[in-house]
C-alpha cells in the first residue's frame, strides 16, 4: 500500500527509498539469475572467461567457451512469467546491441573462431528457481 501526501518531503522521501527499495531487489535478483546461469553453463563444460563485459554503455552478461565456439550469454530473471517470458526482452534491438558488443570483444580477445548467441532464462518465484537455456537462440545478421 503506498501512502501519498503530495507536496511534502516526507512522501517525496518515503516514494525514494521505496524506489531504492525495489531497484536493489532486481540487482540482487538479477545477480542471483546470473549466478545460476553460470553455475548451469559450468556443469555443462563451458568455460567462463568474462562476466559483465563492458565495452563503452554495453555490457555482455556472460562471455564463455563451449569447445571452439565464444559464447555470448543474455541472463534474463524474472519473478513470474505472468506477464510475458523472459525471453521476449531480447528484442531485435537488445540483439543489435549484443552483436555490437560480442564483435568488439572477439577482437579484444582475438577470437578465430565462431561467435554464438545464448539465452539464460531463471525464473525466480514462490516454487524455487526454473533455469532454461537456449543454445542459438538468435544469429548474428548484417
Amino acid at each position: 500500500m503506498i501512502i501519498a501526501f503530495q507536496g511534502t518531503e516526507k512522501s517525496k522521501v518515503f516514494c525514494n527509498n521505496q524506489m531504492v527499495n525495489i531497484m536493489k531487489n532486481k540487482i540482487e535478483m538479477g545477480k542471483t539469475g546470473e549466478d545460476l546461469a553460470v553455475a548451469l553453463l559450468e556443469r555443462k563444460g563451458y568455460h567462463i572467461l568474462d562476466r559483465n563485459w563492458r565495452w563503452g554503455k554495453e555490457e555482455l552478461d556472460i562471455v564463455a567457451t563451449d569447445g571452439t565456439n565464444l559464447v555470448i550469454v543474455e541472463v534474463k530473471t524474472r519473478s513470474s512469467a505472468l506477464f510475458t517470458e523472459p525471453e521476449t526482452a531480447v528484442t531485435r534491438h537488445k540483439q543489435k546491441i549484443m552483436i555490437r558488443a560480442a564483435n568488439a570483444y572477439a577482437r579484444y580477445r582475438r577470437h578465430p573462431g565462431e561467435v554464438r548467441f545464448d539465452i539464460i532464462t531463471v525464473l525466480d518465484g514462490p516454487q524455487g528457481e526454473k533455469v532454461n537455456h537456449m543454445v542459438d537462440a538468435f544469429y548474428a545478421t548484417l
